[in-house]
């Protein structure tokens, strides 16, 4: 009799005590789904904010890209103004650039008056930039197109620096911030409560002043955070190369009467180094000979180039071989002046001139999200709230460290317990099942996190058998 008392005793000391731990830990809220919710905003949390935190702070880096590069690279980049000297014209420039095993593939022009010119050459299998003076033609030096800072920034912002593979595990990242924020928003919602929703309470010893600082940084960055991972999604390798095909079919990407009007070369236009996104599927046109071919030269293309209005800023590829163009691109801070010449080689006529006025609706949304994801659109406003939401997201993963790390049981992962035979919402199954269809990446990992989800539930009740 007296061991029964003491068991029953046990077992009503365990029904009193459990919810006051789940009070403590959920802040209250303990429903099946809140539950349910939380442990995948945990999972989703630990597997993908390490590569957030890096395309974080990567990100923040490219944003000053220019401001940056001027200063690293300022004495390639500037030269003192000559008074009364005329600079060189482009062909002489590149004709100081490259030595005998070069090949000139790009060119330049100076973007102002202390300005240096720069001209890309194909050397032994790599491509430099070299630049120089183009009052005197003295090189100030030369740099790897590959290693120059940001260009390893912007490949470690999206993995391409360790192959396509890893640029597709960053798409599924980039997924996983969209499941992290709706997530976020579903766990920082009052239900009731008035405290750690736009403050934050207790002090730094405490898990729940992290806790507090977690939610309120995430609900305010939300917007900006969710903004970053969508405008994101169209340069990554699967869906990115997916979504341009079928905006292009249906003619709201670049419409195909813009781009079919000339012959047409095998080469990509992405193939060109950096291109507007719009245009990184069509494919680079082709010069026609004449009988009795005479190239009109750099000088000429220039010439043509600022007859046509192109304002300073732009660079020029050269033609590859005897069926190539000169292509200018300019991208300005102002999205609506982008703008892609080609010329005949030959002739000079403009075989195509594309600009933003030219593309469809999604296309011209998309290279909007492209220019605000970057923080060129609105100069240094964008930036900065731009930067605010790479910052939040390095906050919130520290944040997030930490409060683990404060709740955790010794010697354990410390997951939010889930809750057998309870079945989600079919609200947030639909969304689940939304995302993972527009995402189709997104949603085959979804579908791998919740089979490892269901054997580890099989697994639980096997036990209790």
């Amino acid at each position: 009799m007296r061991r029964l008392f003491i068991s029953r005793a046990a077992q009503a000391t365990r029904v009193t005590v459990k919810p006051a731990v789940l009070s403590v830990d959920d802040t209250g809220l303990a429903s099946p789904l809140y539950r349910a919710v939380w442990r995948w905003h945990f999972f989703a949390g630990l597997i993908c904010l390490p590569f957030l935190t890096l395309m974080a702070v990567t990100g923040a880096l490219y944003l000053f890209n220019i401001e940056i590069e001027s200063i690293v690279y300022r004495d390639l980049y500037y030269v003192t103004p000559a008074s009364h000297a005329t600079s060189l014209s482009p062909e002489q420039i590149v004709a100081k650039a490259v030595s005998p095993t070069d090949k000139p593939i790009r060119y330049v022009p100076p973007t102002g008056p202390d300005r240096s010119a720069e001209v890309g050459v194909s050397r032994q299998g790599q491509q430099l930039s070299v630049y120089l003076d183009p009052y005197t033609g003295r090189k100030l030096g030369e740099l790897k197109d590959s290693s120059k800072l940001m260009q390893v920034v912007k490949q470690l912002h999206s993995l391409t620096i360790a192959g396509r593979l890893a640029n597709y595990w960053i798409e599924i990242v980039a997924g996983w911030a969209i499941v992290l924020v709706v997530t976020g928003v579903f766990l920082w919602w009052p239900r009731g409560r008035t405290g750690g929703l736009v403050t934050v309470r207790s002090e730094p010893a405490k898990r729940l002043w992290w806790r507090d600082l977690h939610a309120v940084t995430g609900v305010f960055a939300a917007a900006v955070i969710l903004f970053l991972a969508v405008t994101g999604m169209p340069w990554s390798a699967f869906w990115g190369q997916q979504f341009g095909a079928l905006t292009n079919r249906l003619g709201i990407g670049l419409p195909v009467y813009v781009w079919g009007k000339t012959p047409q070369s095998t080469i990509p236009m992405s193939a060109q180094g950096t291109v507007p996104w719009t245009l990184s599927q069509a494919t680079v046109p082709l010069s026609t000979a004449t009988p009795t071919p005479s190239p009109i030269g750099l000088n000429q293309a220039v010439a043509q180039f600022a007859q046509l209005g192109l304002s300073s800023g732009y660079r020029i590829n050269l033609p590859s071989d005897a069926q190539g163009v000169y292509t200018a691109m300019l991208f300005p801070q102002d999205v609506r002046q982008e703008r892609v010449v080609h010329l005949d080689q030959y002739s000079g006529r403009p075989l195509i001139d594309v600009s933003y006025a030219d593309y469809g609706i999604a296309g011209k949304a998309t290279e909007w999200g492209v220019s605000l994801h970057t923080g060129k659109q609105f100069g240094r406003i964008n930036q900065l709230i731009m930067l605010a939401g790479c910052l939040a997201i390095i906050a919130l993963a520290v944040t997030s460290l930490v409060m683990w790390w404060k709740r955790r049981p010794k010697g354990q992962l410390g997951a939010p317990t889930r809750q057998p035979g309870k079945r989600i919402a079919t609200t947030a199954l639909g969304i689940a099942i939304a995302l993972g269809l527009l995402y189709p990446l997104l949603g085959a990992s979804m579908l791998v996190a919740a089979s490892i989800e269901y054997l580890i539930a099989l697994r639980g009740l096997a036990a209790d058998h």
